[in-house]
């Protein structure tokens, strides 16, 4: 079998027309690369794919043609049978009743021909919320100013953010992603490339909320905290180091008081994260020790072994480990807080996180799914008139075989993460989930590969985990979309994401209320584009053009969309083209979610990130010009209450 046909028969597609139309095959020195990179796939005999149910649907699966009948069946969760039987027949019917839950499906036919794949029950739909339209407050947390953080955002002052919106009538704050990052390079600060989707990022912690926290101990620390507060730039490496060494101070207190009641608390939360907690703590312990990729260390330690783990938690290790587990519990018991504050002040959505597309190959995750997670493939995208060499975001993503080979535990593990202090999560480029785009690494963007996902399986365990915790799941869904994709995503109760500056037809008008989707999260922007006051004054065309990068925008078109958003706003006989006139349009649509950025409210220019640049431009680092208690003064409040007032009724009857 050559390399084309091997691909094929993995659902890899090698051949694609991208979005400018140009049709594009994989070389094969970068196909054999790909297909290497990629675990082998069990062939199936009997069933082609998982088995996915809808409880209380009526499902029928048909058995490939190798089949030899009768075949007997047997749906197992560990060691307790769920349901059993025999067919002599080519298609199943599946009992109505199963439970909800995610099983194995043993099968055995007349040839004693013998497998398992995953069976999964889910709900009918994934959780849609107790809230009839509502609004929230995009954030980058990071960027956050006020009289007493070190020099970035933390949880106080998501806490302090909470109270501003609700006081605004907002349902909830939206994140950038909360996900740990390398505490060694500090520098590498992007939220959406992580070390781990499993774990917080411990900068985010208010260390001088910590019990054990001794301001007379830092006080050498304090002019430096002060300048931190003043730059309008993030120095990650700066406000790392002095957070690190507080909260190791912290740490030592905690350990000298072995018999109070946080040590419980803390005791608790160790045991409720189980074994993923003590193997990233292993992992961190490890990756300072030997200080290379994990895949070049010591050969014992280049795949987790819980064993292991165990011993080095009980070896000269064993205090670096539990400080690791530490922060960890102080991250999450701060965001825990944050999220029961916007429950105590009826927030309906709560907290909004994002959910980055893939992690950093020699992070966590990439250690601890090797099967699930290929390290030598990044996810990307093919070229299309945005991107016109395509991209390589360099991240790791899941793949098929691996996941079916665990029964999807890790995506879901993720998930849980996510959901944890979440009434609403987005996914990154959700398209991920029907196909992902991998490019492997030494080659060029367009010299990827399209290769299917289990669509169907990964959105059963979505909509399982969604009505669990009872946590909206929005997916990010812009760019070249397949046929029927959103349609699929809508049938499960998955929400869209709807930018406007993408919502406009050929003759590049602004499309109306009506085209709208009402299951969706609907916003004028993203980080990745200009601000409104950007957009409005050309800001991002000319800073682009100044960084030798191709804005994809003449100046004549922008005064066209601008012509447009005018000819829309006035349809709707709304005054004016401020940021508050589009947010009373964008307040009119069905769509049950809209997100208002701070960044525009406070008619900042610049835009948090820059795709496609690194150094030219302070990505991820940008403060915002106000502190938390000087904001207030600077929105008008008359104005945007008017623009969102329909949108405070935060109202629904659940029907799932």
């Amino acid at each position: 079998m050559d390399l084309f046909a091997k691909a094929a028969d993995l659902g890899i597609q090698t051949e694609f027309i991208d979005g400018q139309g140009h049709r594009h095959v994989t070389e094969t020195a970068a196909l054999e690369i790909i297909l290497n990179a990629l675990p082998v796939r069990i062939p199936h005999r009997l069933l082609d794919r998982p088995v996915v149910l809808r409880s209380g649907q009526p499902s029928r699966t048909e058995f490939r043609d190798a089949v030899t009948l009768p075949v007997g069946w047997k749906i197992v969760a560990g060691l307790k049978v769920i349901a059993q039987g025999e067919t002599g027949d080519r298609v199943i019917a599946w009992p109505m009743d199963l439970p909800v839950g995610s099983y194995w499906l043993h099968l055995t036919d007349a040839s004693l021909l013998s497998e398992q794949v995953p069976f999964i029950v889910a709900p009918p739909k994934a959780f849609g919320g107790d809230f009839d339209r509502s609004w929230i407050l995009a954030v980058q947390l990071y960027g956050v100013r006020s009289s007493r953080n070190w020099g970035m955002g933390d949880f106080s002052d998501l806490e302090s953010l909470i109270e501003l919106a609700a006081g605004l009538g907002a349902g909830g704050v939206g994140l950038n992603p909360l996900h740990a990052l390398f505490d060694d390079r500090p520098a590498d600060c992007s939220p959406y490339s992580p070390n781990s989707r499993l774990f917080l990022n411990p900068l985010y912690i208010d260390v001088e909320k910590l019990a054990e926290f001794s301001p007379s101990a830092f006080v050498d620390g304090s002019d430096a905290i002060a300048r931190l507060r003043e730059s309008n730039i993030v120095d990650y490496v700066a406000v790392a180091e002095l957070k690190w060494r507080a909260l190791r101070s912290a740490f030592a207190a905690f350990k000298a008081h072995p018999k109070t009641k946080r040590q419980g608390t803390f005791a608790k939360f160790r045991a409720e994260r189980g074994s993923l907690l003590a193997r990233f703590a292993c992992f961190e312990t490890l990756r300072h020790k030997f200080k290379v990729p994990w895949w070049e260390w010591p050969e014992a330690w280049r795949s987790p072994d819980d064993t292991q783990c165990a011993k080095l938690s009980a070896g000269p290790e064993a205090a670096e480990i539990e400080f690791i587990e530490f922060v960890q519990w102080t991250a999450d018991q701060q965001l825990q807080s944050c999220r029961n504050l916007a429950t105590k002040l009826g927030m309906k959505v709560g907290l909004y996180l994002d959910v980055a597309v893939g992690v950093q190959s020699d992070g966590f995750d990439a250690w601890n799914e090797q099967v699930a997670i290929s390290r030598h493939l990044a996810v990307g995208a093919p070229p299309d008139p945005l991107n016109t060499a395509g991209q390589n975001w360099g991240l790791a993503g899941f793949n098929a075989a691996g996941l079916e080979a665990q029964s999807f535990e890790p995506f879901r593990d993720m998930l849980r993460a996510s959901m944890r202090h979440a009434g609403a999560i987005r996914l990154d480029h959700v398209l991920g989930l029907k196909r992902l785009y991998l490019v492997p690494h030494g080659f060029a963007a367009r010299n990827g590969v399209y290769v299917q996902m289990p669509f169907e399986a990964l959105l059963a365990v979505t909509t399982q985990e969604s009505v669990t915790h009872r946590c909206v799941v929005i997916g990010e869904d812009l760019g070249t979309v397949p046929e029927g994709f959103r349609e699929q995503m809508a049938d499960w109760g998955i929400w869209s994401y709807l930018v406007m500056m993408f919502e406009r037809d050929d003759r590049g008008s602004f499309r109306d209320v009506d085209h709208y989707a009402p299951d969706a999260l609907v916003t004028f922007n993203t980080h990745d584009l200009s601000t409104y006051a950007g957009w409005r004054c050309f800001s991002d065309l000319a800073l682009k053009r100044s960084l030798g990068i191709d804005p994809g925008e003449s100046d004549d078109a922008r005064w066209h969309a601008l012509a447009m958003l005018t000819d829309i706003l006035r349809h709707h006989a709304i005054d004016g083209h401020d940021l508050y006139a589009v947010v009373k349009f964008l307040s009119r649509t069905p769509s049950r979610l809209l997100a208002i950025s701070l960044e525009d409210l406070l008619g900042v220019i610049d835009q948090p990130n820059i795709p496609g640049t690194i150094d030219e431009h302070p990505n991820w680092r940008r403060r915002l010009p106000l502190a938390i208690d000087e904001m207030v003064a600077a929105i008008d409040l008359a104005a945007l209450k008017d623009a969102t007032g329909e949108r405070t009724v935060q109202k629904r009857v659940q029907q799932d």
